[in-house]
Protein backbone atom coordinates (compact mmCIF):
# COMPACT_ATOMS: atom_id res chain seq x y z
CA UNK A 1 0.00 0.00 0.00
CA UNK A 2 1.09 3.55 -0.60
CA UNK A 3 2.06 4.84 2.48
CA UNK A 4 1.20 8.65 2.77
CA UNK A 5 3.89 8.56 5.74
CA UNK A 6 6.38 8.07 3.91
CA UNK A 7 7.90 11.65 2.15
CA UNK A 8 9.06 9.56 -0.70
CA UNK A 9 6.33 9.72 -3.17
CA UNK A 10 5.31 12.51 -5.53
CA UNK A 11 2.69 13.19 -8.56
CA UNK A 12 4.67 14.75 -11.51
CA UNK A 13 2.75 16.36 -14.25
CA UNK A 14 3.86 17.07 -17.96
CA UNK A 15 2.62 20.14 -20.05
CA UNK A 16 -1.06 20.78 -18.63
CA UNK A 17 -1.26 23.53 -20.72
CA UNK A 18 -3.67 24.74 -23.27
CA UNK A 19 -1.88 23.81 -26.57
CA UNK A 20 -2.56 20.40 -25.46
CA UNK A 21 -5.26 20.52 -23.97
CA UNK A 22 -7.97 22.95 -24.97
CA UNK A 23 -9.97 22.86 -28.14
CA UNK A 24 -8.60 25.85 -29.04
CA UNK A 25 -5.06 24.44 -28.69
CA UNK A 26 -2.73 24.20 -31.85
CA UNK A 27 -2.60 20.69 -31.31
CA UNK A 28 -6.57 19.86 -30.95
CA UNK A 29 -6.91 17.99 -34.53
CA UNK A 30 -4.35 15.49 -34.09
CA UNK A 31 -4.61 15.04 -30.13
CA UNK A 32 -7.90 16.13 -29.33
CA UNK A 33 -10.05 12.38 -30.21
CA UNK A 34 -7.36 10.82 -27.75
CA UNK A 35 -8.05 13.17 -25.10
CA UNK A 36 -11.78 13.03 -25.58
CA UNK A 37 -11.41 9.45 -25.11
CA UNK A 38 -9.16 8.86 -22.34
CA UNK A 39 -10.73 11.79 -20.61
CA UNK A 40 -7.61 12.99 -19.68
CA UNK A 41 -8.80 16.70 -18.68
CA UNK A 42 -10.61 15.39 -15.78
CA UNK A 43 -8.70 11.99 -15.43
CA UNK A 44 -5.53 15.18 -14.48
CA UNK A 45 -7.94 17.01 -12.70
CA UNK A 46 -8.49 13.87 -10.24
CA UNK A 47 -5.07 13.50 -10.11
CA UNK A 48 -4.37 17.12 -8.67
CA UNK A 49 -7.12 17.20 -6.50
CA UNK A 50 -6.15 13.45 -4.93
CA UNK A 51 -2.45 14.85 -4.22
CA UNK A 52 -3.96 18.09 -2.53
CA UNK A 53 -6.02 16.24 -0.10
CA UNK A 54 -3.42 13.60 0.55
CA UNK A 55 -0.83 16.06 0.73
CA UNK A 56 1.09 14.32 -1.62
CA UNK A 57 3.96 16.66 -3.27
CA UNK A 58 3.12 17.47 -6.31
CA UNK A 59 5.44 18.56 -9.52
CA UNK A 60 4.44 20.28 -12.84
CA UNK A 61 6.97 19.68 -15.71
CA UNK A 62 5.80 22.29 -18.42
CA UNK A 63 6.84 23.09 -21.78
CA UNK A 64 8.02 26.52 -23.25
CA UNK A 65 9.86 28.03 -26.23
CA UNK A 66 11.59 31.01 -26.24
CA UNK A 67 12.56 33.39 -28.96
CA UNK A 68 16.07 31.92 -28.95
CA UNK A 69 14.93 28.55 -29.38
CA UNK A 70 13.51 28.71 -32.73
CA UNK A 71 16.94 29.54 -33.71
CA UNK A 72 18.14 25.96 -33.63
CA UNK A 73 19.44 24.72 -36.42
CA UNK A 74 18.06 21.13 -36.70
CA UNK A 75 15.38 19.91 -34.82
CA UNK A 76 13.15 16.16 -34.84
CA UNK A 77 9.71 15.73 -36.39
CA UNK A 78 7.86 16.71 -34.01
CA UNK A 79 10.42 19.46 -32.85
CA UNK A 80 9.71 21.12 -36.07
CA UNK A 81 5.94 21.22 -36.06
CA UNK A 82 5.77 22.49 -32.74
CA UNK A 83 8.27 25.45 -33.70
CA UNK A 84 5.70 25.70 -36.74
CA UNK A 85 2.75 26.05 -35.28
CA UNK A 86 4.19 28.18 -32.55
CA UNK A 87 3.53 25.64 -29.68
CA UNK A 88 4.41 26.85 -26.41
CA UNK A 89 5.73 29.99 -27.18
CA UNK A 90 6.82 32.71 -24.72
CA UNK A 91 8.10 36.01 -25.10
CA UNK A 92 10.94 34.99 -23.08
CA UNK A 93 11.82 33.47 -19.41
CA UNK A 94 11.38 36.60 -17.60
CA UNK A 95 8.42 37.98 -19.77
CA UNK A 96 4.90 37.03 -18.76
CA UNK A 97 3.19 39.68 -21.28
CA UNK A 98 0.90 37.90 -23.44
CA UNK A 99 1.17 34.43 -21.31
CA UNK A 100 -2.43 34.32 -19.48
CA UNK A 101 -4.45 32.34 -21.28
CA UNK A 102 -2.67 31.68 -24.36
CA UNK A 103 -1.38 28.23 -25.75
CA UNK A 104 1.78 28.16 -23.17
CA UNK A 105 -0.93 28.68 -20.06
CA UNK A 106 -2.36 26.27 -17.65
CA UNK A 107 -5.77 24.60 -18.37
CA UNK A 108 -8.05 27.11 -16.70
CA UNK A 109 -9.10 24.37 -14.29
CA UNK A 110 -5.74 23.49 -13.15
CA UNK A 111 -4.69 26.98 -12.13
CA UNK A 112 -6.22 26.46 -8.62
CA UNK A 113 -3.99 23.16 -7.92
CA UNK A 114 -0.56 24.58 -9.70
CA UNK A 115 -1.00 27.86 -8.54
CA UNK A 116 -1.48 27.23 -4.41
CA UNK A 117 1.64 28.32 -3.26
CA UNK A 118 2.66 24.74 -2.94
CA UNK A 119 3.00 22.97 -6.22
CA UNK A 120 6.61 23.10 -7.60
CA UNK A 121 6.98 24.21 -11.11
CA UNK A 122 10.34 23.58 -12.39
CA UNK A 123 11.79 24.89 -15.13
CA UNK A 124 11.04 24.22 -18.50
CA UNK A 125 11.97 21.31 -20.69
CA UNK A 126 13.04 21.88 -24.47
CA UNK A 127 12.33 18.24 -26.40
CA UNK A 128 10.71 15.51 -24.07
CA UNK A 129 12.43 14.51 -21.70
CA UNK A 130 13.53 16.26 -18.24
CA UNK A 131 17.15 15.96 -19.01
CA UNK A 132 17.25 19.77 -19.73
CA UNK A 133 15.25 20.90 -16.98
CA UNK A 134 15.57 20.38 -12.93
CA UNK A 135 12.58 18.17 -12.10
CA UNK A 136 15.26 15.90 -11.12
CA UNK A 137 17.31 18.07 -8.75
CA UNK A 138 13.91 19.38 -7.24
CA UNK A 139 12.67 15.86 -6.82
CA UNK A 140 16.06 15.15 -5.46
CA UNK A 141 16.45 17.41 -2.90
CA UNK A 142 12.91 16.88 -1.27
CA UNK A 143 13.98 12.82 -0.60
CA UNK A 144 11.54 11.66 -3.25
CA UNK A 145 12.16 8.87 -5.08
CA UNK A 146 9.19 7.49 -6.17
CA UNK A 147 7.05 9.76 -8.71
CA UNK A 148 2.80 9.20 -10.13
CA UNK A 149 3.47 10.53 -13.51
CA UNK A 150 0.48 11.81 -15.99
CA UNK A 151 0.03 14.84 -18.25
CA UNK A 152 0.72 14.89 -21.86
CA UNK A 153 1.69 13.84 -24.22
CA UNK A 154 1.78 10.37 -23.88
CA UNK A 155 4.36 8.78 -26.27
CA UNK A 156 6.53 12.20 -26.11
CA UNK A 157 6.92 13.60 -22.73
CA UNK A 158 5.25 11.57 -20.41
CA UNK A 159 7.20 8.58 -21.91
CA UNK A 160 10.53 10.49 -22.48
CA UNK A 161 10.05 11.68 -18.26
CA UNK A 162 9.37 8.17 -17.69
CA UNK A 163 12.54 6.26 -18.85
CA UNK A 164 14.58 9.31 -17.60
CA UNK A 165 13.02 8.82 -14.37
CA UNK A 166 13.58 5.33 -14.41
CA UNK A 167 17.71 5.76 -15.50
CA UNK A 168 18.02 8.21 -12.59
CA UNK A 169 16.85 5.22 -10.22
CA UNK A 170 13.35 6.82 -9.51
CA UNK A 171 10.27 3.88 -9.47
CA UNK A 172 7.65 5.50 -11.76
CA UNK A 173 4.05 4.76 -11.70
CA UNK A 174 1.78 6.06 -14.91
CA UNK A 175 -1.58 6.54 -14.93
CA UNK A 176 -2.22 5.81 -18.23
CA UNK A 177 -5.73 7.86 -18.78
CA UNK A 178 -4.34 10.61 -17.90
CA UNK A 179 -2.48 11.61 -20.82
CA UNK A 180 -3.46 11.14 -24.08
CA UNK A 181 -1.17 11.36 -28.12
CA UNK A 182 -1.74 12.44 -31.29
CA UNK A 183 -2.86 10.06 -33.70
CA UNK A 184 -2.01 10.88 -37.22
CA UNK A 185 -2.57 9.25 -40.48
CA UNK A 186 1.31 9.17 -41.10
CA UNK A 187 2.72 8.23 -38.19
CA UNK A 188 -0.09 6.44 -36.12
CA UNK A 189 -1.39 6.09 -32.62
CA UNK A 190 1.20 7.68 -30.63
CA UNK A 191 -0.99 6.64 -27.32
CA UNK A 192 -0.87 3.08 -28.39
CA UNK A 193 2.71 2.97 -28.49
CA UNK A 194 3.02 5.00 -25.30
CA UNK A 195 1.13 2.45 -23.56
CA UNK A 196 2.71 -0.66 -24.51
CA UNK A 197 6.41 1.11 -23.67
CA UNK A 198 4.60 2.17 -19.92
CA UNK A 199 3.82 -1.67 -19.79
CA UNK A 200 7.45 -2.69 -20.58
CA UNK A 201 9.30 0.40 -18.74
CA UNK A 202 7.32 1.58 -15.91
CA UNK A 203 7.18 0.23 -12.37
CA UNK A 204 3.39 0.04 -12.38
CA UNK A 205 0.29 1.74 -15.42
CA UNK A 206 -2.78 1.81 -13.27
CA UNK A 207 -5.97 3.47 -14.02
CA UNK A 208 -6.22 7.21 -12.65
CA UNK A 209 -9.22 5.88 -10.32
CA UNK A 210 -6.92 3.28 -8.82
CA UNK A 211 -4.34 5.52 -8.05
CA UNK A 212 -6.64 8.55 -6.55
CA UNK A 213 -8.35 5.72 -4.39
CA UNK A 214 -5.24 4.53 -2.91
CA UNK A 215 -4.51 8.47 -2.35
CA UNK A 216 -7.59 8.99 -0.55
CA UNK A 217 -7.28 5.88 1.39
CA UNK A 218 -10.51 3.86 -0.32
CA UNK A 219 -9.83 0.84 -1.36
CA UNK A 220 -5.84 0.62 -0.88
CA UNK A 221 -4.14 0.07 -3.97
CA UNK A 222 -0.65 -1.99 -4.11
CA UNK A 223 2.07 0.22 -5.91
CA UNK A 224 5.11 -1.74 -4.62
Amino acid sequence: MINMNQENLALVITDPQNDFLSPEGVTWGVVGESVVKNNTVDNIESLFRAAKQSGLPTFVSPHYYYPADHQWEFEGTVEKMMHDISMFDRNGPLDLDGFTGSGADWLERYKPFIEDGETVVVSPHKVYGPETNDLVLQLRKRGIDRVILGGMSANLCVEAHMRELIEQGFEVYVAKDATAAAITPELGDGYASAVTNFGFVANGVFETAEITEALTGEPALVLA
